[in-house]
């Protein structure tokens, strides 16, 4: 990985304390294994109990709200961690299956069905990575982070969407 300057980065000794918080969505990125599913699981629950206190009008400009939010927040932290751990992707940086999660729920019914859909749909193409979603890791630092995982959150909105269409026919 390259800094702006162009030169290799290399791991600090020093940690920013709330980029890492927000990129290691509060130290769920520690876990073991699989933090990405981690944070993904604690992220659907999150959402359910949120959800409890939005009114259904504004279900919908809040999930997307919510799901830009963090994929925007998401971004400096990411880059500055990478920096500071000195690697491009480190697998505790987990604040992107958060904002790839938020957007596989976005319009989603509540329901543990659909949260559980959404929730496999979503890691499915996280780990799977199809096409394009692998070259969206080689864009710089914190976007190559966070934009492959939103991609896999827009699949699984779109398959999740077109199965509840295709359900309510």
């Amino acid at each position: 990985m390259t800094t702006g300057s162009g030169s290799a980065s290399t791991p600090s000794n020093t940690r920013s304390r709330l980029p890492w918080l927000i990129a290691t969505f509060f130290g769920v990125g520690f876990l073991r294994p699989g933090p990405g599913t981690y944070a993904s699981g604690i992220t659907v629950l999150l959402w359910w109990a949120a959800s409890r206190f939005v009114g259904q009008s504004w279900l919908l400009p809040v999930e997307i709200l919510a799901a830009a939010a963090v994929t925007v927040i998401g971004i400096r932290p990411s880059t500055i961690v990478a920096r500071e751990s000195g690697r491009e992707d480190p697998g505790f940086v987990v604040i992107d299956e958060v904002a790839g999660q938020l957007i596989a729920l976005i319009g989603a019914p509540l329901g543990w069905k659909y949260f559980l859909a959404s929730f496999i749909l979503f890691r499915g193409f996280d780990i799977a990575k199809p096409f394009p979603l692998r070259r969206l890791e080689s864009l710089p630092e914190g976007i190559g982070i966070m934009m492959d995982d939103v991609g896999a959150g827009i699949y699984a909105l779109i398959l999740l969407q077109l199965w509840l269409h295709l359900m309510i026919r």
